[in-house]
């Protein structure tokens, strides 16, 4: 309709049409991922779709290939969710979602930010160490070290996650073996426990297992770092592994010696002519 009868208080605006644009597309939607867009395999997914404006329904795409379409499912008509269940390797991948207003002539919104799904346990799990140990000042610099184990074809990126986000905390990309991940002026909401995936650039994004956790705790001015005292990680596990057999076979042979030295004392007082009866 038009404005005849209303107070103006933007061009192109009048009361109770606030969320109606005159001209141009409505704005995109958003898509995330819950519980979150880096999951194992065999778990499931719910894709939530949310509009800034009341829709007649909603469109999920994989890679710009129609997957789906769905209603909207709540009260304000904005949002719509689509599901995955048993997630495998070839759900990995970029997807989007787009809206088709109430408004005239049913127009569709542009596609919304691509959200990277990724389906951990196709590549060996890397490790999570930190520069620092101990306590450091809160608002300084905590650098995350992830370290991939054995090689892959291609291009690879390094994500870091942690529990609770349902999104990575940082993706790059890297040509080596290992990535540092950077944590600037540290705050208590930066407690937590962190882990980190590598997968592959491009398509199927065959991704790793995470890496075991490592937890970072902020308590007013002192942050701490500890590696999860249930499973540490691989390098320092195989680190105990090799010192416990060095140590066991020095045990060993110290063993040998100090029999050798009874046995010949034994065996020397036995031939002993003045030995007392």
């Amino acid at each position: 309709g038009t404005c005849d009868s209303c107070v103006i208080f933007f061009p192109g605006l009048c009361v109770g049409q606030s969320d109606i644009p005159v001209n141009g597309p409505p704005p995109k939607p958003s898509l995330s991922a819950w519980p979150s867009s880096v999951l194992p395999t065999q778990s499931s997914v719910t894709m939530r779709c949310r509009s800034p404006a009341p829709s007649e329904y909603f469109i999920f795409k994989k890679e710009g290939f129609v997957l789906d379409s769905a209603k909207p499912n709540d009260l304000t008509e904005k949002m719509a969710e689509f599901h995955i269940a048993e997630l495998q390797q070839n759900h990995g991948g970029h997807y989007t979602c787009e809206s088709f207003s109430k408004w005239p002539n049913g127009t569709g919104t542009q596609p919304s930010d691509a959200l990277l799904l990724l389906v951990t346990g196709y590549l060996s799990k890397p490790s999570l160490q930190a520069y620092h140990r101990g306590t450091v000042p809160a608002g300084s610099q905590v650098i995350l070290q992830c370290q991939k184990a054995g090689s892959v074809l291609g291009p690879v990126r390094f994500a870091l996650l942690k529990e609770g986000r349902s999104a990575p905390v940082q993706i790059r990309s890297a040509t080596g073996r290992v990535l540092d991940f950077s944590l600037l002026n540290v705050t208590a909401r930066d407690s937590g426990r962190y882990s980190c995936v590598y997968y592959q650039a491009k398509a199927p994004y065959r991704a790793s297992i995470p890496s075991n956790p490592l937890e970072v705790s902020v308590t007013g001015k002192v942050l701490m770092i500890i590696f999860s005292l249930s499973e540490p990680p691989d390098t320092m596990r195989e680190g105990y592994t090799v010192g416990n057999l060095i140590r066991f076979g020095v045990a060993a042979v110290t063993v040998l010696i100090m029999g050798g030295f009874l046995l010949e004392a034994w065996h020397s007082q036995r031939l002993s002519p003045n030995r007392p009866w």
